[in-house]
């Protein structure tokens, strides 16, 4: 059976609820919400206004982890200094899960690149989560999303590192040193992801905004102003399904502005990343589009 996805392009705070609605799945218990914080000086991340009404409606507390790269996230202190000049803090309870060590361990015995993934400890304070993702183009995995939110955005600062070099380190001052082959970054991604849906027990929803189209994260200080126009709102309880969904928006659309952000999802390999991920069973790139109007 083909997972479902839902689509709206209608993109409003309120519309964000409905399509979590949509999917059929109550996120029960203490639920994390996890979003991108967006750096210092980024323009494009989404502001925590439009994620307010169904953070509110699961009584969700905003999750992050600190980067593993310079900038204003990559340290508690400057990350929570951040997080209240962007507003979280002015509407949610937020948990920078690896605020302090020690890291919390998932294995990953079939893992295509990694066996382990390193995640901020306070993962362990909740019972299921809620993917917020922007999406959008990405420098280094071609592009961001649900899979993404799930290992990058999931992993503790030595956990990023881990992944990047593909289970080589998980020292900073290595990490630019170790940046693994592009494939199996793609592959330490997926399979990162996977752990923490594991972890979660399928205890999680997935929603994708595409909206403020670049080809650069809101990991960037200095990012690409958005090259295509908006295009609506996803979700699904398959996050294979779900980014493949919005990879092929992108690859089927008309837009002018097509052509530059495809070229940095393939020159990256991007679509690997939701490859790898089917390939290790969480999963399936066939979906049924359904439109919510």
């Amino acid at each position: 059976m083909k997972s479902k996805v839902y689509f709206t392009k209608t993109i409003t705070p309120e519309k964000v609820i409905e399509m979590y609605k949509a999917t059929g799945k109550e996120l029960t218990g203490k639920v994390a919400a996890k979003v991108h914080s967006g750096e210092e000086g980024n323009q494009n991340y989404l502001r925590p206004e439009v994620w307010k009404p169904v953070i509110d409606f699961v009584e969700g507390t905003v999750v992050e982890c600190n980067t593993a790269y310079d900038g204003q996230r990559n340290t508690t202190a400057k990350h929570m200094k951040l997080m209240k000049s962007h507003g979280w803090t002015e509407y949610f309870d937020v948990d920078l899960m690896d605020a302090e060590g020690p890291d919390l361990k998932l294995e990953i015995p079939d893992g295509l690149a990694i066996k382990e993934n390193l995640v901020g400890k306070n993962m362990a304070n909740y019972d299921s989560m809620l993917v917020l993702a922007h999406f959008k183009g990405h420098p280094m995995g071609g592009y961001g999303g649900a899979l993404k939110q799930l290992s990058i955005g999931c992993a503790s600062t030595a956990g990023k590192c881990w992944i990047h070099s593909a289970g080589k380190t998980t020292e900073q001052s290595e990490f630019w040193d170790n940046v693994a082959e592009q494939d199996t970054f793609c592959e330490a991604m997926a399979d990162a992801a996977g752990s923490v849906i594991d972890y979660f027990k399928g205890n999680v929803v997935y929603i994708n905004i595409m909206c403020n189209l670049s080809v650069d994260c809101d990991c960037c200080e200095v990012a690409e102003d958005p090259c295509m126009k908006d295009i609506g709102i996803l979700a699904s309880t398959d996050p294979v399904a779900l980014d493949q969904a919005c990879v092929d928006l992108i690859d089927k659309s008309d837009d002018p502005g097509r052509n530059h952000l495809w070229e940095r999802i393939e020159s990256r390999h991007g679509v690997h990343t939701i490859e790898a991920a089917e390939k290790l069973g969480y999963g399936s790139r066939e979906y049924e589009l359904v439109t919510v109007e």
